[in-house]
This record gives structure tokens, sequence and C-alpha cells, in this order.
């Protein structure tokens, strides 16, 4: 089907805001487009506690921001922003940490990790790595002791969730216990049918993956690593796993084999493709009906998983 109505008001306005196609800025006017997005955004529901802080990484610290939904947590999710490596932030991804922690009851934990160009590829893998074993490692100060910890992102940020699941499940350490995973980048394959199809040319295109990708591992073998793209990596042992795609996004096929292949290994998926839809739908709390049933499709997953019950693979 088409893109929905909501999302065709939505892209005539930003096509109207925009001074140029994403591939043809700078990575600093991309960040600038973002950021004045971001001011438009209505605040998320009351916390019980906002604090940040900064967790310690090779060569440095990155910032991390934990919204804590009420006194008495039922886990942890740690989650990471998209905007292909390169845009994006903890402000951005805001409004979705709230929603999800208010309507989770669980703590989310907002991790800004270092993008690219300026840190290219695996920077932002290691401090993603960083950000969950600090998180393992800081349970009592977040939930007052052990709790599960789901690991999530979407598009970029579900790459690096997908990759730290990975991670976690070689090195036998602590392991998350679900992840959820948003129209992920999970393969450097630009040449799928997703990719080439005129209709998915949208808030991201082809031409947009291309130079994300080029700002993120500029050499192309670097790209074939498991930990620039997962699908290429080890799938056993892996948590549980929720995997939204949109009908109209170039990383819907690639999204798609991902959680073919997890179930191939025996992994437990859900999967949805939400019809009408493009990349970027899950993030637009407010402005996209789809943004709403997106959270509640992941809220439902997260609960299944955390009461223990049989989720629905639909």
């Amino acid at each position: 089907m088409a893109i929905d109505e909501a999302t065709q008001g939505l892209l005539a306005q930003l096509a109207e805001m925009a001074p140029q196609q994403l591939h043809e800025m700078t990575p600093a006017q991309a960040r600038e487009f973002t950021a004045s997005l971001n001011e438009q955004t209505a605040p998320g529901p009351e916390m019980h506690g906002v604090r940040d802080t900064r967790v310690h990484v090779s060569g440095g610290t990155v910032p991390v921001r934990i919204l804590t939904p009420t006194d008495h947590p039922r886990g942890v999710v740690v989650w990471f922003h998209g905007g292909g490596w390169v845009i994006g932030g903890i402000d951005e991804a805001e409004t979705v940490g709230w929603t999800m922690a208010a309507r989770t009851d669980c703590v989310v934990v907002l991790v800004g990790y270092r993008k690219a160009p300026e840190f290219r590829y695996p920077t932002a893998v290691d401090d993603a790595w960083a950000a969950l074993q600090w998180t393992f490692s800081h349970l009592d100060d977040l939930v007052g002791g052990l709790a599960p910890v789901i690991v999530g992102g979407d598009s970029a940020g579900g790459n690096l969730a997908a990759v730290v699941a990975q991670r976690a499940a070689r090195r036998g350490g602590p392991s998350p216990s679900l992840q959820v995973l948003v129209y992920p980048v999970t393969d450097c394959d630009l040449a799928t049918t997703s990719y080439q199809d005129p209709e998915n040319q949208l808030l991201l295109s082809r031409d947009s993956m291309v130079w994300f990708w080029d700002h993120y591992a500029p050499e192309p073998a670097t790209r074939l690593h498991p930990d620039a793209s997962p699908i290429r990596g080890d799938f056993l042992k892996l948590p549980p796993a929720v995997i939204l795609t949109a009908e109209h996004d170039v990383l819907r096929d690639e999204g798609e084999l991902y959680a073919t292949r997890l179930l191939k290994a025996r992994v437990p998926v859900r999967h949805r493709r939400f019809p009408g839809q493009m990349h970027g739908f899950f993030t637009m709390i407010g402005a996209l009906p789809g943004a709403d049933a997106g959270m509640d499709y992941v809220v439902g997953a997260i609960d299944a998983q955390l009461t223990g019950a049989t989720a629905d693979a639909g």
C-alpha cells in the first residue's frame, strides 16, 4: 500500500523545511537540521527521576541519560539512537526514551555514543558495548538489584543493539534478555529489492545510506565485518528479538532477512512489518499514528518478556 496520509503530510512539511537532500549536506548541516526538528517535539511523560552521567570508554567518556519512571522499575532498557552513526543524539531520542520508560516501567538508559566521521567504525560499537557493560555493573544503582536488561535501538541504533547482543553471546558474559531492533541496519548490501524500489526513496534513501556508510566505514572491506554488518555474524545463543520493519524503507529487506536468520538459528523472534510506513516512523511520536502503533508493539513485547508470557509472533 502507499504511504499513509499522515506520512505524506509530514514529508511535504519536511520538504519545505530542508534546504537540500540529506546526502547533499555536510554532517554539521545535517546535525543542525535534525536538532531543529527536535525542538518541535512535545515533552515526554513525567519521570520519577532524570539524570545525566558519563561512561568511561577507550579514549575518554560518553554521556548517558538515565530515565527512571517509578520507585520500583521492572528492568532496564539500554537504547541506542538512530541517525546513520552520523547524526542524532540523546536529546533527539528523549521522547522515545521517556515514552518507553513510562509505558514499560523500566529505566531507560539513552547512550550518546561518538559519531562519524569524527569517530569512525568501530568507535560507536565499542561505546555501545561499554555502555551495556556499565549498565550490568550498575544495576544496584539503577534498579536496586538484579533485573532484566534489554538492549534496543532504531536504524543505526538497531545495528549497534544487534552487534552488542552478538558480542555478549560470543564472550559469554552478561547477556541482554531481549533485543529490540527497530528497522535496523543489518548489512552493507545496497542492492536489495527494497533499496532499489523508487517508492522507498523517502526520508531515508539509498543515496543517504551511501552517505552514512561512507562517513562511518569508508573502507568497503571493513563493512563486511559482523560488528558492522551483524547479518554476517554468529546467531548462536542470542537473546529473543523484537524486529520492526517499515513497508516503504530501503532497510526493510535486510531487517526481515535478519529475523529469518534468527529464526533459523532457533532464536525466538517477534516481527511485524508496518504497512504504509516509512523509515523513521517509530520515533515520530505525536506526529504519525504509526509511531503509536509501533510503540504499542514494542511495549507489548517487553511486557511479555518481563512477565514470561508467550509472545505473539505477529
